[in-house]
């Protein structure tokens, strides 16, 4: 007697259909697993016995057969549960369950010791992953009900007990919960850019990078208010669209930070900050327990680096190539992690070491005080666009000071992120940030007049090559936010400006 029941192995943002056999046979007692022995550890099996016999089963005396296919390496910890003790019972007694009614059902969810059907993470991205593989029907925990029913196109039902799946698998009138309706997103009520006075440079540079989805340095003092000029970023790009805000909901389930409660449309940008004493696997994540890590949460949002100078050296290394690539890749000998993360990097750090207000107040050594600027100006250099010394004398006083609020702002970046994708959609960009420098220079030939500045800096040593075509990029953004076409003379020179001239 066998019997097959249905789940999924949750990879990144990915899954893939796993099938749960299980055939019973005549013999001594036994348990054999065939597949990855960690799909199944022995804390799984203890809890699906548990579970069967706190619901008035008992777990069959006989040779007990359970193969794993695709074997795929391990996966969410108890994600199995619920189709392990499905496809054990349907294979005892399958004139009570009847395979008709497995067929079509995807089961997921932990199961406890007392038969409770327990959340997990990564509900989310496995019920897409059952919809890509053309399953309409997932039976999840009930308190996950909220956080799968956002699938559009599936039947989602919830469970509290594996009783009640059983006896809903059994054709008995015991109807499954079904999603509530999800309440209409409230509007935004975040930190806004006009509770923040003064910082005008700093204002128009968080515009700038936002419009072109530029990697940006804020250095000042620590009274500057680095961190909540920052904290600003995410309320200044475009709304997330339907598929985006999936996309974010799908990480935040990986990640075990979904909000409880209702789920509405999510719209606004992740923001994740990373302290500088956070590890290389905090920020990639792990691939063996498909969990990620900050640069993945900050997908399609902001990444703010902290005290970025003091970042280990392997921190520095495991950013480098998922800033450029928008993609983190973590490894190990039996797993694969890949993880979208399309994120703007803000950079924020002090000018000195003894954090004074200001430059004739430092008491800092000299020979400390230029190592500290020598990493101030060398640190992941090479992946920022756009560098602001943040001057404490611009930060305004009590009086009259007329400040936009990130919603104005917002509009702006909008219509310059829309003429941007309009660009370069037949090459499969959005934002200039990402567009390679070759295709940069041929799509904005520019003028002896116009390059003039650009060849002066480089002549003098101010820029690099690179800094010169990311340069190049940031004048295109600025074109764009002036509703221009093509870069001027004065939005190079204003690029320059704001990329510092390769200076801290």
């Amino acid at each position: 007697m066998g019997a097959v029941a249905c789940s999924v192995i949750v990879r990144g943002l990915t899954g893939h259909l796993r099938e749960v056999a299980a055939e019973i046979t005549p013999g001594l007692p036994s348990l054999t697993v065939t597949g990855p022995s960690e799909d199944l550890p022995h804390a799984c099996i203890d809890r699906v016995r548990a579970a069967v016999a706190s619901c008035g089963w008992g777990w069959p005396q006989a040779r007990v057969t359970l193969r794993i296919s695709p074997p795929v390496g391990s996966g969410i910890e108890g994600m199995h549960d619920l189709a392990l003790a499905v496809a054990v019972l349907a294979a005892t007694a399958p004139a009570t369950i009847p395979a008709p009614r497995l067929d079509g059902v995807v089961l997921l969810g932990e199961l406890a010791p007392d038969g409770r059907l327990r959340p997990v993470r990564g509900i989310l991205p496995a019920v897409l992953a059952a919809r890509d593989h053309g399953r309409t029907l997932v039976i999840v925990p009930r308190e996950s009900l909220a956080e799968a029913a956002v699938v559009p196109g599936m039947t989602i039902l919830g469970a509290d007990h594996l009783g009640a799946v059983l006896a809903w698998l059994g054709g008995a009138d015991h109807p499954l919960a079904v999603p509530a309706a999800v309440p209409a997103p409230p509007e935004f009520t975040g930190v806004d850019l006009s509770d923040v006075r003064g910082h005008y440079r700093a204002r128009w540079a968080l515009e700038v990078a936002a419009a072109g989805g530029h990697h940006l340095r804020l250095i000042g003092p620590p009274a500057a208010g680095l961190g909540a000029l920052a904290q600003r970023l995410p309320g200044l790009l475009p709304r997330l669209t339907e598929s985006e805000s999936l996309e974010v909901r799908a990480i935040a389930s990986l990640a075990g930070t979904l909000p409880e409660g209702p789920l509405a449309s999510i719209t606004a940008r992740p923001y994740v900050e990373v302290h500088h004493s956070s590890s290389a696997r905090a920020l990639l994540g792990g691939a063996a327990s498909a969990r990620p890590g900050a640069l993945a949460r900050a997908h399609l949002g902001v990444l703010h680096l902290e005290s970025y100078p003091d970042l280990h050296q392997r921190t520095l290394d495991a950013l480098r190539a998922p800033l450029d690539d928008g993609e983190v890749v973590v490894a190990n000998r039996d797993n694969l992690l890949r993880l979208p993360c399309d994120t703007l990097a803000v950079l924020t750090s002090a000018e000195c070491l003894c954090h004074a207000a200001r430059d004739s107040a430092c008491a800092c050594p000299p020979a400390a005080k230029r190592r500290h600027r020598e990493r101030l100006h060398r640190v992941l250099a090479e992946r920022v666009d756009i560098t602001i010394r943040d001057n404490p004398d611009d930060r305004g006083g009590f009086g009259a000071d007329s400040r936009e609020t990130s919603a104005e702002v917002r509009r702006r970046v909008t219509a310059a992120r829309t003429a941007a994708a309009a660009r370069w959609r037949e090459h499969g960009y959005t934002t200039n940030a990402r567009v390679p420098s070759s295709l940069l220079r041929q799509h904005f030939p520019l003028s002896r007049t116009e390059a003039a500045p650009l060849e002066a800096a480089l002549r003098e040593g101010r820029i690099t090559r690179r800094g010169a075509d990311r340069t190049l990029a940031v004048a295109a953004t600025i074109a764009d936010l002036r509703g221009a076409d093509h870069p001027s003379t004065h939005d190079i020179v204003e690029a320059l400006h704001l990329h510092g001239f390769g200076r801290p």
